[in-house]
C-alpha cells in the first residue's frame, strides 16, 4: 500500500508547482472558489484531498490541453465518452483497491458471468473517486477521494486498474504519487508507463 501523502493540508510548495503548471496556460478554466468546493463536498459527503482541493478552489478548474490527453475535467464533470446507464457514482463509498488489479489477466474472472464480473468491477469505476479525465479508448484517470488510497491518482480502464506513482521498482506507472506528482509528470512530457 502506498502511504505518506498529506491529504489534509495543502503544502505551499505543491501549490506553487501546480500554479506554475496551470495558471499561465491560456485555456485554463478559472478556479471555482471555496464556496463551490464546499457545496460539492456537502453534496457528496466527502472532503476533497489536498492539494487538489485548494487547486480547484484557487488555481484552476480544468484545462483542455491536459492532463490527461483529452483534458483535465472541471470539478464534478464526467468525460463525454463516460456513457449513459452507468451506476451512480458514490464518492462517499471507499475506493475498493489498494494495489493494481489487471482483471483482464486474472484467470478467475473468466469463470464469472457478466453480472458477477460487473458486480466486482463497478465499484472500482464508481466508488470513492473523482474523474480527472480520459486518454480515450476507455482509459480514465481518477483521483481517489475516500479509502486507503485517498489522494492517489489511478488509471482505470476495461483491462484493469493501476495506481500512478507507486514506489516499487516493478511499478507499471512509476512516478511521484499524488495529484501534484501526476500533473508534474505530464508537464514534463514523460510517458505514463515504465516500458514506454
Amino acid at each position: 500500500m502506498m502511504t505518506g501523502m498529506n491529504t489534509e493540508t495543502c503544502d505551499p510548495a505543491e501549490l506553487a508547482v501546480l500554479r506554475e503548471i496551470f495558471a499561465s496556460r491560456p485555456e485554463a478554466v478559472p478556479p471555482v472558489g471555496w464556496e463551490a468546493v464546499g457545496a460539492f463536498e456537502r453534496e457528496h459527503g466527502i472532503v476533497l484531498p489536498e492539494p487538489y482541493r485548494t487547486f480547484v478552489a484557487e488555481v484552476c478548474d480544468g484545462l483542455r490541453d491536459g492532463p490527461p490527453y483529452y483534458g483535465l475535467l472541471p470539478l464534478a464533470q464526467t468525460p463525454s465518452d463516460w456513457g449513459s446507464g452507468r451506476p451512480d457514482r458514490l464518492l462517499v463509498e471507499p475506493f475498493p483497491l489498494t494495489t493494481a488489479w489487471l482483471w483482464e489477466a486474472d484467470d478467475d474472472e473468466e469463470e464469472l458471468s457478466v453480472e458477477e464480473f460487473e458486480a466486482r468491477t463497478d465499484p472500482v469505476f464508481d466508488h470513492g473517486s473523482l474523474l480527472l479525465g480520459t486518454d480515450g479508448c476507455g482509459m480514465y484517470w481518477h483521483l481517489i477521494v475516500t479509502g486507503p488510497q485517498r489522494g492517489h491518482v489511478w488509471q482505470i480502464a476495461g483491462e484493469g486498474a493501476m495506481p500512478f506513482g507507486p514506489d516499487s521498482p516493478d511499478a507499471l506507472m512509476p512516478g511521484t504519487p499524488g495529484f501534484t506528482g501526476w500533473a508534474t509528470h505530464w508537464a514534463q512530457g514523460r510517458s505514463w508507463f515504465a516500458d514506454d
